[in-house]
Parts: C-alpha cells; structure tokens; sequence
C-alpha cells in the first residue's frame, strides 16, 4: 500500500519562500515518476513541477524559475522549493505519484493535501 503524506504548508508573505515535503510509504518509490500539483479555490488541479525517477524535471510556465522540484530515493521523500512566492501560488498543494518512470501523469497515488496561503 502506498500512501504520501505532505507537510510544509503555511503561510507567507509575498516574495517569501516555504519548502514542501512529501514522505512515501510502500515500494517503488524510486521507480516512479513524482510531481507536485496545486489546486486553488474554483478552479481546476493543475500539475505544478514533475521529476523523473533519475531526476529529469519539467515545470509549468508559471512557476519557472522560482520553484524547484527534487527528489531524495533513499529517504523515499519528494521536495518542492517555493521561492518569491507571490498571492496567485495560494493552493493547495498535493504530490502526486506516477504510472512509470518518465511521467506523473495521470498519477495512480495522491496525497491529502497542504495549504499554501501567500499574502500581499
């Protein structure tokens, strides 16, 4: 059974940075494409940043350059580094695990969620 769990969540300040966390439990972590999707009130969930199972990482436009995804295989934890945030990144945040090794979507794995919360 696989099961994530993320935490990091909070609130900031505009410009300001929170880094999420996302612990897995059961096998084939290493195996698995991982991504963060973020999902704001009214409107549809949208993927965030992707990671390959080697570490080959992709973006949405609109995080570009301010967040980043990585990954740690031996600790089974997936990271995404939130930096300049600014008040349209207010969401919540979930990780998400893949089907193969080369892409997230459509994930087979969610977990429950964390807010984000950026104030002007």
């Amino acid at each position: 059974q696989v099961h994530l769990v993320e935490s990091g969540g909070g609130l900031a300040q505009a410009g300001g940075s929170l880094r999420l966390s996302c612990a897995a439990s059961g096998a084939g972590f290493s195996d698995k494409a991982m991504g963060w999707y973020r999902q704001a009130p009214g409107e549809q969930r949208e993927l965030v940043a992707s990671i390959t199972n080697s570490g080959t990482t992709n973006y949405a436009d609109s995080v570009k350059g301010r967040f980043t995804i990585s990954r740690d295989n031996a600790q089974n934890t997936l990271y995404l580094q939130m930096n300049s945030l600014v008040p349209e990144d207010t969401a919540v945040y979930y990780c998400a695990r893949g089907r193969t090794w080369w892409a997230v979507a459509p994930p087979t794995y969610w977990g429950q969620g964390t807010q984000v919360t950026v104030s002007s």
